[in-house]
């Protein structure tokens, strides 16, 4: 693109000393037509309105000298074909909305009966011809991740930042980024900006941990859909007013909830992290983690430790992609595991079954899974109700499916770690936004609004935000 001419930075600050005698005037009236006792409560909206239109009024004409400048500078656009220069169709209204205010700009539009029409002055100022800048879509995500609705972000963007965006146009734009976000970390053109190599370790090792977990997360059904869209006909009908056609209907989910897939890799400090969302099955799960792994370089950790919570398809998968070299079973999953066993066979309230589940808990962690065995064959053989034998079996067998994740004694020799706790709270921060009472979603666009939160929790919304976002 070519170089753009400079503004008048004379004429700049001609225009705008009226503006600046005009808002320091009210800045002065808004503090003297105080109250005693309420000089700031009494002020401080009124100043930061006046300052406010000030920012937004300097920005705006600063922008509207820059196009007049590269206008006079530059030449209008001639047909490729025939080399005659397109016609002038004067100077039209161009609305963008920016974390200055909403500005209006004048610029011109030329047009060719081949080539039909173009505005070059719109692709000088932002080569995507946004109408929403980066900086507000920015700030509009990062409200979001922490309001309760749409509506509630709106609302605190516009009392916090002073950016008018309706609560449907505040939807689509969040989560338009943030499918933008997820298929950029899904084409690796967004990678964390740590590797492997430098997740070191008291020990001196460099480690990394993995894991992975379904979350369920509210959809919309067909059935919700059809009585949502029978409901705004109606309203539609009652207003008596000619409306534009509703879009093409949407089909809606099966279920009511769907198990999303939250990978993690994080290391020992967790000063290193890397989230990733999918609402795929187990299989894009894996592929997910590979993806993730081979980003930060994984292979390259001398230790690289799995901690899940035993189901059957997360272990097949890191088993699949060769992600870890030590796969470890989560201890508060067998923990919840043997206190089920203990409230069937000993009671709710039994000291006895407190000292049993103690011992035997203390059994893994420090003697390993043999012993425990032992102890559990030699408990199970002294029960002689049949219900008290099914909850030992069931208990016996949970064990025996995770003998080789079941590892304690190993692991804590090593100093790793033998909880899963960051990855079950990633899954609760991922899908802080798309759960509670009400909330429902379209599968895509819950995924759109996990991304962000695993965008935010991998430490790369700035990276995102200042290289990417156009």
């Amino acid at each position: 693109m070519e170089s753009m001419p400079k503004l008048d930075r004379d004429l700049f600050r001609a225009e705008m000393r009226v503006e600046l005698d005009r808002v320091l005037q009210e800045v002065t009236d808004a503090v003297d037509e105080a109250l005693p006792g309420r000089v700031i409560r009494d002020s401080e909206e009124k100043a930061r309105d006046a300052l406010d239109r000030f920012r937004k009024t300097a920005y705006e004409k600063a922008l509207q000298l820059k196009i007049d400048a590269a206008e006079a500078a530059f030449p209008g656009p001639v047909n490729t074909t025939t080399g005659k220069r397109h016609r002038h169709k004067g100077r039209q209204e161009y609305s963008v909305l920016t974390i200055n205010g909403r500005l209006r700009l004048f610029r011109t539009r030329w047009h060719d009966a081949q080539e039909s029409s173009s505005t070059p002055a719109d692709a000088w100022l932002d080569e995507a011809e946004a109408t929403i800048s980066a900086g507000v879509r920015e700030m509009a995500c990062r409200v979001n991740q922490n309001a309760s609705s749409f509506l509630t972000a709106a609302e605190m963007l516009a009392r916090a930042a002073h950016l008018d965006l309706s609560k449907e146009s505040l939807r689509q734009l969040v989560e338009g980024e943030g499918r933008a976000v997820q298929q950029a970390m899904q084409q690796a053109e967004l990678t964390p900006a740590w590797s492997a190599t430098e997740c070191q370790t008291e020990q001196g090792t460099t480690r990394v941990y993995a894991g992975c977990d379904g979350v369920k997360v509210p959809l919309v059904t067909n059935a919700e859909k059809q009585k949502r869209r029978t409901k705004v006909k109606a309203k539609r009908r009652r207003c008596g007013r000619k409306c534009q056609p509703l879009p093409r209907a949407k089909t809606g989910a099966d279920n009511a909830y769907k198990e999303f897939k939250v990978g993690y890799l994080y290391s020992e400090t967790k000063e290193h992290r890397y989230v990733g969302v999918t609402a795929g099955n187990h299989e894009a799960a894996g592929r997910m983690l590979r993806r993730m792994s081979d980003q930060i370089g994984l292979l390259a950790a001398e230790e690289r430790v799995g901690l899940i919570d035993g189901a059957p398809w997360i272990r097949n998968q890191f088993e699949l992609h060769g992600l870890v070299t030590d796969l470890g079973l989560d201890f508060y999953h067998l923990q919840d595991n043997v206190q089920k066993a203990r409230r069937s066979v000993f009671g709710e309230d039994s000291s006895e079954g407190q000292t049993w589940l103690q011992e035997l808990l203390h059994t893994f962690k420090h003697e390993g899974y043999n012993t425990a065995w032992d102890s559990l064959t030699a408990w199970r053989g002294r029960l002689r109700s049949p219900a008290k034998r099914s909850a030992a079996n069931q208990l016996m067998q949970y064990v025996a499916e995770r003998k080789e994740m079941i590892r304690y004694p190993e692991f804590i020799e090593h100093h790793w770690q033998i909880g899963s706790g960051p990855t079950e709270s990633e899954c609760k921060t991922t899908t802080h936004r798309v759960k509670h009472r009400g909330r429902r979603w379209d599968s895509q666009n819950a995924e759109a609004m996990m991304a962000l939160a695993a965008l935010h929790d991998s430490g790369m919304w700035n990276q995102h935000w200042t290289t990417l976002a156009v």
